[in-house]
C-alpha cells in the first residue's frame, strides 16, 4: 500500500512560455480596459531609446533574420543577403530590399522617432515596397498588382472603404495589425496631429481614441484574431527590447489587450477585497488501495501530535468513530482531509485498513502500518 501527503488545498501552476517580459512590467495597466488601458500602456512604453534611420541596416541583422540567416521579407518570397542586397536602386522584384514603414512616412512627415522606430519598419523587397507606396493596408478586391509571395494592391473590399489597398498574405496579417496598435498607442501624445499630413486621413479619424475610423479598426481586429501571435514576434520584441529600443509592442506581450481596448470588451468589475484566513491548515492524505485475497472494508485513519508513538493501535472489536484525531473511510475511497489543524504543527498519520463492522470488525496492526508526518502552514 502506498501513501502520500498533499497539503496545499489547491495547486497552482503557472507556465511561462510567451515573451520574455520583465518582472512588474505591465503592472500599471492591471484592471484597466479601452481609452484607460491604452494610455497606460502608452506611459509604459513611451521615450524609448532611438537611433538613426541608417541604423534600421544593421538592426534588421538581427530582428528580421530568417533562420537560415537571410531577410525575412514580409512581401516577397525573394531570397535577400544582410548588406549587399541593400536597396539602392530597382525596376523588378528581388533587385533589392529597403526599409518599409508599414505606417508610411507621410502620414507623420518622416519625423523622429516614427522614422526609425522598428516596431512598425520591416525589411521588404524595394519593388513590392514601392507598389504599396502610401496606401493603407486593407482587403483587396480586384488586384492590378500581386507579388510573387501572393500580396495584392487592388481597390478595397472592405466595408466603409473603396479606395485602393495594400493586402499582405494572411501569415503576416497580424503582424502588421499589432504593428499598427503599437503605433497608435506609442504616439499617443501625438497622433492627433497627424490627420492632415499626406494619405493619414484615410484610416485615421483625429482622434487619440480610438485613433482609426471604423472600417479600418474592424480589418484590425479580424487580421489579430486570424493571425496569432508568432514566434518570429515574439523573438523580434525580445530583441529589439534588449538590444535596440528598450520598450516592447504590448500586443505581442499581451494579444488580449487588442480586444480589451478596441474590441469593446469590458473588463468585469475586480472583486473588492481579499479572502480572509488564507493558509494551509488541512492536510489531505492519499493511498493506493491494499490488494490480497482478503480486502479491507475500510480503513480507520488515526492522527497524533506528539510522535508515531503516541498513536495507539485500534483494538478489535471497538468502533472508533469520526473525530478531530480518527476518520473512517470506506474501501474505494483511498483520501482523506483533515482540515481546521493548528498552523505550525507537526501532525503525524497512522492507517489501519479494517474488515466487518461494529463488535467484529476486525484491524490489521501487525507488520509495518503506514505512517506519515507533516507539518501545517502559518
Amino acid at each position: 500500500m502506498k501513501l502520500k501527503l498533499l497539503i496545499l488545498p489547491f495547486l497552482l501552476l503557472s507556465f511561462v512560455a510567451k515573451a520574455q517580459i520583465p518582472a512588474g512590467y505591465y503592472n500599471s495597466a492591471n484592471g484597466l480596459s479601452g481609452a484607460p488601458l491604452k494610455t497606460a500602456l502608452y506611459n509604459i512604453i513611451k521615450g524609448h531609446t532611438t537611433f538613426g534611420y541608417n541604423a534600421l541596416w544593421t538592426a534588421f541583422q538581427t530582428t528580421d533574420d530568417k533562420p537560415d540567416g537571410n531577410v525575412w521579407d514580409m512581401y516577397s518570397n525573394c531570397t535577400f543577403t544582410f548588406g549587399s542586397d541593400q536597396c539602392g536602386s530597382y525596376s523588378i522584384e528581388c533587385d533589392c530590399y529597403n526599409r518599409e514603414h508599414s505606417f508610411p512616412q507621410s502620414w507623420f512627415n518622416s519625423s523622429s522617432p516614427m522614422v526609425s522606430d522598428l516596431f512598425h519598419i520591416y525589411p521588404t523587397d524595394g519593388k513590392v515596397n514601392g507598389m504599396r507606396g502610401n496606401y493603407p493596408f486593407g482587403e483587396v478586391g480586384t488586384a492590378t498588382y500581386t507579388s510573387q509571395n501572393g500580396s495584392k494592391l487592388g481597390n478595397s473590399a472592405s466595408t466603409g472603404y473603396s479606395n485602393i489597398v495594400f493586402e499582405p498574405i494572411d501569415e503576416y496579417k497580424g503582424d502588421f495589425a499589432r504593428s499598427y496598435f503599437y503605433m497608435a498607442t506609442r504616439y499617443e501624445n501625438v497622433i492627433v496631429s497627424w490627420q492632415n499630413n499626406t494619405g493619414a486621413d484615410e484610416v485615421l479619424n483625429g482622434t487619440t481614441y480610438p485613433c482609426y475610423d471604423q472600417w479600418f479598426i474592424d480589418l484590425l481586429l479580424a487580421w489579430n484574431a486570424a493571425d496569432p501571435v508568432s514566434q518570429k514576434e515574439i523573438d523580434r520584441n525580445n530583441t529589439i527590447y534588449t538590444s535596440f529600443q528598450h520598450n516592447r509592442n504590448p500586443y505581442i506581450d499581451h494579444p488580449e489587450y487588442v480586444n480589451w481596448v478596441w474590441g469593446g470588451i469590458a473588463l468585469a468589475p475586480e472583486p473588492e477585497s481579499y479572502p480572509e484566513m488564507f493558509s494551509a491548515h488541512n492536510i489531505h492524505l492519499q493511498w493506493v488501495d491494499a490488494t490480497g485475497t482478503i480486502l479491507p472494508e475500510g480503513y480507520l485513519v488515526r492522527m497524533g501530535t506528539n510522535g508515531f508513538q503516541s498513536i495507539n493501535n485500534p483494538q478489535d472489536g471497538i468502533v472508533y468513530p469520526d473525530s478531530q484525531s480518527d476518520l473512517n473511510v470506506p474501501y474505494g475511497v483511498q483520501n482523506v482531509w483533515f482540515t481546521n489543524l493548528i498552523p505550525n504543527t507537526i501532525y503525524y498519520f497512522k492507517l489501519f485498513g479494517f474488515t466487518g463492522s461494529g463488535l467484529n470488525i476486525d484491524y490489521k496492526t501487525d507488520g509495518n502500518v503506514p505512517q506519515m508526518q507533516q507539518t501545517t502552514g502559518y
